[in-house]
């Protein structure tokens, strides 16, 4: 085995050993342990992926595993957000109102399922074969699943159900896409499936045209593109808040990295514009279908899931649109979205134990009511609006742009006037949050509120930090292994 294939293997096997510890470990020792195996987990998982950001040029691919530059980037988002959430777990787990399991069993159920679904979900951008992306991705879906129906509220139960069903459908539809694949491919199994191989198989245009959107209308249903997206808002303000920030922050641009490299390895053969057109088309649906309902009053954090809805839609058309104004675009807005979209969810539990009502209904004045809760929520929404200087302005302008540079005028022009109205919702929604009229009485103090004021602490100036890093990365090789792909 290679240096980067074992430092792969101790990147996945650390969080199975934290999921296996979730049985055997004191009680009294339980948060402790997984928190220090999640921090051993994020620690392995950023040097894979600060190897592949400066390494891009060099990448060492086989039938199972890929190390690349784009898979670097979504690992090192999954291992910031899945340590994230594990430090925040103890909070939640200590205000948590019942579960659906017994209440000397909920806690370790509950870091078991956590650590198989963070497995699962960083072995999804390091699947060097589509066919072992799929079982990844479907994993997730098994492990996440349960995590969302946790609390066994009734709401809580019928969204984890939803989600389950919606997703594993839209996931069958993807397995017949690979099929046909594989089928055209002249068989072989799915080791024939892998990203370096899909670019030079003899395939028919027309069954790879049909495979590829099949692919990408089932792949679709997990990313939480329109019109596919309807388990979306009600897994996301009913799961665990951790568990919510892995759901938006990790899993969907983790999945969306599999559409894009499925893209890539399929243009030769149906045509770069072909390939690219229907990420547009699913880019601009999202968008299209998110504004409506940024512009209305929402639960905190469904109004967050609808903002995943509109920023999964902004990452499609930078994939779709390529060029190096747009994946430059794309980078930046991945890791711009999880630490705005993930401080978002971590922020839900003090403004839950601050204002109950918060998680059916709109709220209002939490700047006047809990001035440190209402900064959290500012930078947080602040951001995701693309509120300058958030790096999220920049990457959005950074891929209008990059449409423009490769001759796709209506799609950016329409994206440029989408991208506006969604702006214009959710500066709506900030400014009613934090200085707009109270409109709950029953009010408590905003527990965990030190913990996620320290996280903004720490997420302000890593925003800042990505919004200057945005002039520069247009020209960097890192931009340059993105357009390069697996081929």
């Amino acid at each position: 085995m290679t240096p980067r294939e074992w430092l792969v293997t101790v990147v996945l096997v650390l969080p199975l050993v934290g999921a296996g510890a979730a049985g055997v470990v004191s009680r009294g020792w339980l948060c402790r342990v997984m928190t220090g195996i999640a921090v051993l987990t994020a620690l392995a998982a950023l040097t894979l992926a600060a190897v592949a950001l400066l390494e891009p040029t060099h990448r060492e691919l086989g039938r199972w595993i890929v190390v690349d530059p784009a898979g670097g980037i979504i690992v090192g988002v999954i291992a910031c957000v899945g340590v994230a959430s594990a430090l925040v777990s103890p909070q939640f787990l200590s205000m948590r109102r019942g579960s659906l399991f017994q209440a000397g069993r909920a806690d370790r159920i509950y870091w078991a399922t956590f650590f198989a679904f963070w497995a699962v979900l960083l072995a999804v951008p390091l699947a060097g074969n589509l066919g072992a992306a799929w079982l990844a991705i479907e994993a997730t879906t098994a492990a996440s699943a349960l995590l969302v129906g946790f609390s066994g509220r009734a709401r809580a139960l019928e969204a984890g159900w939803k989600y389950l069903i919606l997703t594993s459908l839209g996931l069958g539809v993807a397995l017949l896409g690979i099929l046909m694949l594989e089928s055209a491919a002249g068989g072989g199994g799915i080791e024939m499936l892998t990203w370096r191989t899909l670019p030079h198989l003899s395939l028919d245009s027309d069954v790879a045209v049909v495979a590829y959107v099949l692919l990408l209308a089932g792949l679709a249903a997990k990313i939480g593109w329109a019109p596919v997206h309807n388990w979306l808002p009600d897994a996301h303000s009913e799961a665990p808040a951790p568990v919510s920030a892995l759901l938006s922050a990790a899993l969907l641009p983790a999945v969306l990295l599999v559409a894009w490299r499925s893209q890539q390895a399929l243009a030769p053969t149906i045509g770069v514009r072909t390939a690219g057109s229907v990420l547009v088309g699913f880019g601009l649906a999202s968008l299209a279908v998110a504004v409506p309902f940024l512009w209305q009053s929402q639960a905190w954090k469904r109004l967050l899931a609808y903002s995943s809805l509109e920023h999964m839609g902004v990452i499609a058309l930078g994939v779709g649109f390529g060029g190096t104004l747009a994946l430059a675009g794309v980078a930046i807005h991945v890791v711009g979205h999880a630490l705005a979209k993930a401080l978002g969810f971590y922020a839900a539990i003090p403004l839950l134990a601050h204002e109950p009502r918060a998680s059916g209904h709109g709220v209002g004045g939490i700047g006047t009511t809990e001035p440190a809760l209402g900064v959290s929520l500012g930078v947080s929404l602040g951001a995701l609006a693309g509120l300058p200087p958030s790096p999220l302005f920049v990457s959005e302008v950074l891929i209008v742009a990059g449409g423009f540079q490769v001759g796709r005028p209506w799609a950016a022009g329409a994206a440029a006037i989408l991208l506006a109205l969604g702006f214009l919702g959710l500066t709506h929604a900030l400014i009613d949050t934090l200085i707009g009229k109270p409109r709950g009485r029953d009010r408590h103090p905003a527990l965990g509120l030190r913990a996620v004021t320290t996280m903004t602490i720490v997420a302000v100036p890593l925003l800042l930090a990505l919004t200057v890093a945005a002039l520069w990365l247009p020209d960097s090789a890192i931009v340059q292994g993105l357009i390069r792909g697996l081929g």
